[in-house]
């Protein structure tokens, strides 16, 4: 019986991934369809992708797909050529990293959800069928020049932070079902407008697009492939690039640079910077933006009490761990008095 986990540890797998000189390119993509049974469907995308030594995460459920992965460059047209033997994924876009070293999973996990994007809607008439239209980096380009066209961006607010398209508008949010009804609400005046939605990839802004929709709005707009895609065309075609920064990812990577600008700060000294981290220490394993010189100054830490934290003995370390719930501990606006209080 083919083997349907991963049983090596995670510490070595990711030794293994840094060391490997195989060639890699991540790639994401995603597609809204009905799936009648997601585990019986995971079992089987696990034990093909396995072998073609596809990395990373993916997120079934009823309603479709939401990939993010690294495949050898070898094998990137039998991925291809297996993904597009489903009917529904048939032709499906595989976005390509826009700044990628091939490191960004050391892991293949699948799990089946109840949905592909958390968004809080309980509404049995809402349709994914009823979205909005498809812009490219062109056509993105000409609407954005209307003076009179809203950008909304429906990314957390730590990816708005250090790169964003201009004149985007933030729903500052820790989560997507909070972003829904909070952008619903902040465009109420503008519901004849042509208002555009953009999010990393594609899959929120998609959803948005539909929610924003059945809200009753008219001119709803997403960007086709997210950030990725737009980048991606962009370079191609020798457009002008509108997007400001660096695209946060959610893989190891953590950001993929697209332009050398820095718009956002260290949070612990508040000097130029833009590379997310996780405080190294694992009772914390904050997010937050972290310069070098922070860096070093507080050895990986977010301040001088997990930097105490992790020269304590280790037993006594686990000791403390012990019972400790993280949650998604994530830098936002209410935790920067702490790391400015911690870091300086």
């Amino acid at each position: 019986m083919a083997q349907l986990h991963n049983r090596i540890s995670r510490r070595e797998l990711k030794e293994r991934i840094q060391n490997d000189p195989t060639p890699r390119i991540t790639i994401s993509f995603y597609c809204y369809f009905k799936i009648y049974e997601p585990l019986a469907f995971r079992n089987e995308l696990y034990i093909k992708l396995k072998e073609m030594d596809v990395l990373g995460r993916i997120y079934l459920a009823h309603e479709g797909i939401n990939a993010q992965i690294s495949v050898p460059s070898a094998n990137l047209e039998s991925l291809r050529s297996y993904l597009y033997s489903y009917e529904p994924l048939h032709g499906i876009r595989l976005n390509v990293a826009v700044d990628d070293d091939g490191k960004s999973f050391y892991v293949l996990d699948i799990k089946v959800r109840n949905k592909i994007v958390a968004d809080g809607i309980s509404d049995p008439a809402f349709d994914m069928a009823n979205r909005g239209k498809y812009v490219n980096a062109e056509q993105f380009n000409q609407l954005t020049n209307d003076p009179d066209t809203i950008i909304i961006d429906m990314r957390n607010h730590y990816e708005y932070e250090v790169g964003h398209f201009e004149k985007a508008i933030e729903v500052p949010s820790d989560t997507f079902r909070e972003q829904l009804p909070m952008a619903a609400d902040m465009m109420k005046e503008n519901k004849d407008k042509n208002i555009i939605m953009y999010c990393t990839g594609g899959i929120r802004c998609e959803k948005a697009s539909a929610y924003m929709l059945h809200r009753g709005f008219k001119n709803v707009f997403h960007l086709e492939g997210g950030i990725i895609h737009y980048v991606n065309q962009a370079k191609e075609k020798r457009l002008d690039i509108k997007f400001h920064g660096k695209n946060f990812v959610f893989d190891q990577r953590l950001g993929e640079r697209v332009t050398d600008e820095i718009i956002s700060q260290c949070h612990q000294c508040g000097k130029p910077a833009d590379t997310h981290v996780n405080c190294v220490n694992d009772a914390c394993h904050l997010l937050f933006i972290q310069c070098d010189a922070c860096k070093i100054k507080y050895e990986g830490t977010c301040g001088t009490e997990c930097q105490s934290f992790i020269h304590l003995p280790a037993e006594e370390q686990k000791k403390l761990r012990s019972g400790i719930d993280k949650g998604r501990n994530v830098f936002n606006k209410s935790k920067a008095a702490r790391l400015k209080r911690n870091g300086r």
